[in-house]
């Protein structure tokens, strides 16, 4: 999670798979089309998950939250609380999951029209917990087109045949404090949402996660993990374990620690002259979801 809250001055249980309430739980979900078109092939996602929580976060289950639907070609879905509302003695987890919550209910909406930015804005407008969040969500179309939408480091990557050929960019007021839907009236909103739409095929992998994942996990590490897997769960499972493992070596040389010091951020000068430099991962909630995109070739349908 991030660790501040940007200002201008400076229901839902926590969920650890996306069915159930277990901690370190993973599951399998497949989704195929449910409406049936005439004689033609439509995609879907195939899903694995993982949630992680923060060593000393466990017990309330961390401050992520996820969702992932089976609507149209499926959508998926995560928020990761901002930890620094804590401080002011308010739980950070719930603004997330309440967000999620609310977004997987109007994922149908006739409103939303199936457009990320605007389940974002509509979801947001119902959360009424104190806090603030990061979120991305993607929602696949049956011929193929993902849109995604994202406001602040919660990220994406497509892998297409042992390449990335799709990134989400993080965005970020100053390192360490994202951009973020906030209870409060200084926080981003739905218009500062980065949107995408990528072109997908059959055999395409989607990796989506919170910071934990991709603070402590290189794109490399991705690309070679999903290579040593063929099922979305066992995939999801190990590259959420091997952020776990990064995060918990204090001499792992992580994305988050190169970050910190290419931002000035470093050990004392006297360590620095005996050749000592800022190293480790970063502790943190960590949630993964691993899609893989399937067809199914759809009957024709009696009129």
């Amino acid at each position: 999670m991030a660790n501040s809250i940007y200002s201008s001055q400076q229901l839902f249980q926590p969920c650890l798979s996306n069915k159930h309430c277990v901690p370190k739980k993973t599951n399998l979900l497949c989704f195929a089309s449910s409406q049936l078109n005439p004689a033609r092939s439509e995609v879907s996602f195939c899903t694995g998950t993982l949630l992680i929580p923060h060593p000393n976060k466990v017990e309330r289950g961390g401050e992520d939250a996820f969702f992932v639907s089976n609507f149209k070609g499926g959508v998926i879905a995560v928020a990761d609380g901002v930890s620094g509302w804590a401080e002011q003695n308010v739980d950070p987890s719930l603004f997330s999951k309440e967000l999620m919550a609310n977004a997987s209910s109007l994922v149908g909406d006739l409103e939303v029209n199936y457009d990320p930015q605007i389940l974002i804005r509509k979801a947001h407008a119902a959360t009424g917990s104190k806090g603030s969040a990061t979120a991305i969500v993607a929602m696949l179309e049956r011929n193929g087109t993902m849109k995604v939408a994202s406001v602040g480091d919660c990220g994406l990557r497509v892998i297409r045949k042992g390449q990335i050929i799709f990134s989400t960019t993080p965005q970020e007021h100053y390192f360490d404090c994202p951009y973020q839907l906030s209870s409060e009236l200084v926080g981003q909103t739905y218009l500062d949402a980065v949107v995408s739409s990528v072109e997908l095929v059959e055999g395409d992998t989607i990796v989506m996660g919170s910071d934990g994942l991709f603070d402590n996990v290189f794109d490399g590490e991705i690309v070679s993990t999903l290579a040593a897997y063929s099922d979305v769960v066992e995939a999801a499972k190990a590259l959420a374990n091997l952020a776990s493992n990064h995060s918990l070596d204090s001499r792992f040389d992580s994305p988050y620690t190169i970050e910190a010091r290419s931002k000035g951020l470093d050990v004392p000068f006297w360590k620095k002259f005996l050749g000592m430099k800022l190293t480790g991962g970063k502790l943190d909630d960590i949630t993964v979801i691993v899609g893989q995109v399937i067809t199914s070739a759809a009957s024709p349908q009696l009129t």
